[in-house]
């Protein structure tokens, strides 16, 4: 240990507190006391505080040994909200509820200086429930804390933090900014391919222009599946492996039901090859030729089809709303013209998508290494 600092259990130099239930009928729009639930921890607001949360309690009608102080860090302490790994720092006098819990530290430790140590705990860690996951007193028995002795050296620190994680912040959003701006353009010049249509171009439902095999899946439970080397596709594509396969061709396969049908988080339209087996959870459809099916599924993913999909709880795109879907078809020397010029600028889009993400990355990691060789006594 460096001269001048201490190392200790959490418990010594930091009081932990968990929450407390408060009748609804004490909930108020404005007041003393910021109520804030477990769930306010995905609320706007930046990394360090919540912002959103407009539940408030007056002073009069609770205990004042259940705030928690200004400085003080919250995080969930029961349920899949730990996986989070949310933290975020008290900026008004809180009470917060039965599945979140607190750590106040004590006057020898500086609020900023907790706040960024408390940045290299994974909560997942701390678990020790079996069946939930949850967060008590004694998941903190084997964590230490080094500080300096010094409060103004813990003060040089966190300024040396702030100044470093500011400059990260600003690289990482300027990195998240150059990625969304690659992933714009393309989608940007997939949708002019298809808004600016030439001479030739006509309008054709997908019956017209496929043969649809829907007739052809068959669905298999997971637990009779026989594991082996051939995809298993579902609405979002593979989601097993199994021995058997039912198709042996070129053929695209569009989502029939599922969130994504109207969320897009995923291509709804994929292309498949060689032996496969397809359930029902998926439309499958053979083209005449591989342009024009990769042509289709360009111009599906590039549209949304939230007018042909029923239901919102569980959306459904059945065949009959499938063959109403327009498609614009011009002859098959410019599908295949589009079909290259797009594919090359979708290559190059991941490329860009990868330099980002890695830039991103980096910097995560940069953020860990920075508080590692403060907390060390390197900075």
């Amino acid at each position: 240990m460096k001269h001048g600092w201490e190392m200790k259990k959490l418990g010594e130099v930091c009081e932990l507190k968990s929450g407390t239930t408060i009748s609804n009928k004490l909930e108020k729009t404005e007041g003393n006391i910021l109520y804030i639930k477990v769930g306010d921890m995905n609320l706007e607001g930046n990394e360090d505080y919540i912002i959103g949360s407009s539940r408030y309690v007056d002073l009069k009608e609770i205990n004042e040994n259940q705030i928690i102080p200004i400085g003080s860090v919250i995080f969930p302490k029961r349920g899949g909200a730990i996986a989070t790994n949310k933290k975020r720092r008290v900026i008004h006098p809180t009470i917060v509820d039965l599945n979140t819990m607190a750590i106040i530290p004590s006057q020898i430790i500086n609020n900023d200086y907790f706040y960024f140590w408390f940045q290299q705990i994974d909560l997942s860690d701390l678990s020790n429930g079996t069946s939930i996951p949850q967060i008590n007193n004694y998941s903190f028995d084997d964590v230490f804390i080094s500080y300096p002795k010094s409060l103004s050296e813990q003060k040089r620190i966190v300024a040396i933090l702030d100044e470093s994680f500011a400059a990260i912040a600003k690289a990482k959003a300027n990195a998240e900014q150059n990625l969304k701006n690659a992933k714009e353009l393309f989608e940007s010049y997939l949708q002019s391919v298809f808004e600016n249509k030439g001479k030739g171009w006509e309008e054709k439902t997908l019956n017209q222009i496929s043969d649809n095999l829907d007739s052809k899946r068959i669905p298999i439970t997971k637990n009779v599946r026989n594991k082996g080397l051939i995809p298993y596709y579902g609405a979002s594509g593979i989601v097993d492996y199994v021995a058997d396969y039912i198709f042996d061709e070129d053929l695209l396969c569009i989502s029939e039901d599922g969130a994504n049908l109207l969320a897009r988080t995923y291509p709804i339209a994929f292309s498949i090859s060689g032996k496969t087996w397809v359930n029902n959870h998926a439309h499958v459809l053979r083209f005449k030729n591989l342009i024009s099916q990769e042509f289709v599924g360009l111009y599906l993913n590039s549209i949304k089809l939230d007018d042909y999909v029923s239901g919102m709880a569980q959306p459904k795109l059945n065949q009959t709303m499938l063959n109403k879907i327009l498609i614009p078809f011009p002859p098959l020397n410019e599908q295949k013209d589009i079909v290259n010029k797009i594919d090359e600028l979708s290559d190059e889009t991941k490329k860009l998508e990868t330099i980002y993400q890695k830039k991103i990355q980096d910097l995560e990691e940069l953020k860990k290494s920075i508080l590692q060789k403060a907390f060390n006594g390197e900075l």
